[in-house]
């Protein structure tokens, strides 16, 4: 009788264990794998647990009880990467006295909504380029399964200079201001640098960004001036590599990204006043621009509703903002690389996908800019190997909208499907 008992309950666990083991089968009405700027038709996208197994012709027939999961009137993509969000916010006229108000667990409690925008919204990976440190969290719980979001790469805690970007004293009455140091991501020396970087180690992060430039939503006067030397963006890019880290350098003068380009980092975030001599270095270094055309519309449109900014922060939103899609208008076609990006948190998270249609507004090819959230964000972060394209061996992120973005890049505000890791979050 045991032995009976014991057979039926193995027999149930092989059954069970099948059932999960089960492939997937995409049927894909149009394929873009983003290995290059074509589009395939009439493809089978098999997915075996969180990866692509094969992509052949046609569609399968299950033979094996396959799952089979109808987009033959879609247009099948990889998950998008946004390669700057600021998760764990989002920009409101109460943003400046939130931080004195607020706890991190209210920042995080609101922040898995954002996560979960973001992701519905067909952006399976992003790179998370300053907080508070609840990024750090966030990412956690996402990969966990706690809440529902993208795959984040964060970078937890932006660096600066004293009085720079992301100096958390600046705008703070006398008494509270402190002398911020490494530890809380003020540098002002190429020692402060290196501790400042394996700070940022130590609390999670696993990428790095400098405020290379003075800011626009900073309560500080400059927002385009140089604030790091080169020795220093040096001293952090070296730090940087030790740790496999991918650096980013927010940057809105010239003067401030040339010394980032010449001190060795990865990528120019807006690069709003942007020189023909700064293009000539990115494209001599190989350094990716990250544009994000929707923050500097965000800010410039917000600047004119009195109250939402201080007055210092609307002054500079006013200036900045409304150049940064004529200067990526300018490095696109002189061939600086690109990769996607858009700032949410300075705008709504989950509404990423607008930067695809400025992009294309600016001449950018409708395929190029898919390729600029997919290949070329891979690229940047050094993991396309994993991410980034429809290949076998790869992750299985896939999105679909019906239709064609290729015609109509507009599309993409509508994801129909998402898919991270092999799991399916949406489908309408």
């Amino acid at each position: 009788m045991k032995t009976h008992v014991t057979t039926l309950i193995f027999l149930c666990l092989l059954s069970m264990s099948n059932i999960y083991a089960q492939d997937t089968f995409i049927h894909c009405g149009s394929l873009f794998r983003a290995e290059g700027t074509n589009m395939e038709h009439r493809k089978t996208i098999v997915i075996s647990g969180d990866t692509i197994k094969d992509i052949v012709n046609g569609y399968l027939t299950p033979e094996n009880g396959e799952v089979i999961i109808d987009l033959s009137k879609h247009t099948v993509m990889p998950g998008f990467m946004d390669m700057h969000v600021h998760i764990e916010g989002e920009s409101n006229p109460k943003r400046y006295e939130q931080r004195f108000r607020e706890n991190d667990a209210d920042r995080a409690l609101r922040a898995t909504q954002y996560c979960e925008r973001t992701l519905m919204a067909g952006f399976t990976t992003v790179r998370d380029l300053g907080g508070s440190g609840v990024n750090v969290s966030l990412q956690r719980a996402i990969n966990r399964g706690f809440v529902k979001g993208p795959r984040i790469y964060t970078a937890e805690k932006a660096l600066a200079t004293t009085g720079g970007h992301a100096d958390p004293s600046n705008g703070v009455r006398k008494d509270l201001m402190g002398d911020p140091g490494p530890k809380e991501g003020v540098i002002n020396s190429i020692e402060d640098a290196k501790k400042a970087v394996r700070q940022r180690y130590k609390n999670g992060a696993d990428c790095i960004k400098i405020t290379a430039t003075g800011g626009v939503l900073s309560v500080a006067k400059d927002g385009q001036g140089p604030q790091f030397t080169i020795e220093e963006v040096r001293a952090v890019v070296d730090a940087a590599k030790d740790y496999g880290f991918v650096t980013a350098a927010h940057a809105h003068g010239a003067e401030g990204m040339k010394r980032a380009v010449l001190g060795g980092i990865h990528s120019i975030e807006h690069g709003t006043l942007m020189d023909d001599e700064v293009m000539g270095l990115m494209k001599e270094h190989g350094t990716y621009l990250v544009p994000t055309i929707m923050a500097g519309k965000f800010a410039a449109a917000k600047a004119e509703i009195p109250g939402y900014f201080p007055e210092m922060v609307a002054k500079k939103a006013k200036e900045i903002g409304p150049q940064i899609q004529e200067t990526f208008a300018k490095a696109y076609k002189s061939g600086v690389k690109i990769a996607f990006g858009t700032d949410s948190g300075v705008s709504a998270h989950g509404e990423n996908a607008k930067e695809f249609e400025y992009m294309v507004e600016a001449g950018m090819p409708p395929a190029e800019a898919i390729l600029s959230a997919t290949k070329s964000a891979s690229e940047l972060m050094q993991i396309d190997d994993i991410l980034g394209s429809i290949t076998k061996g790869k992750y299985a992120d896939i999105v679909a909208v019906i239709g064609d973005p290729i015609e109509d890049i507009s599309l993409l505000q509508d994801i129909d499907f998402v898919m991270k890791a092999g799991v399916i979050y949406k489908q309408n």
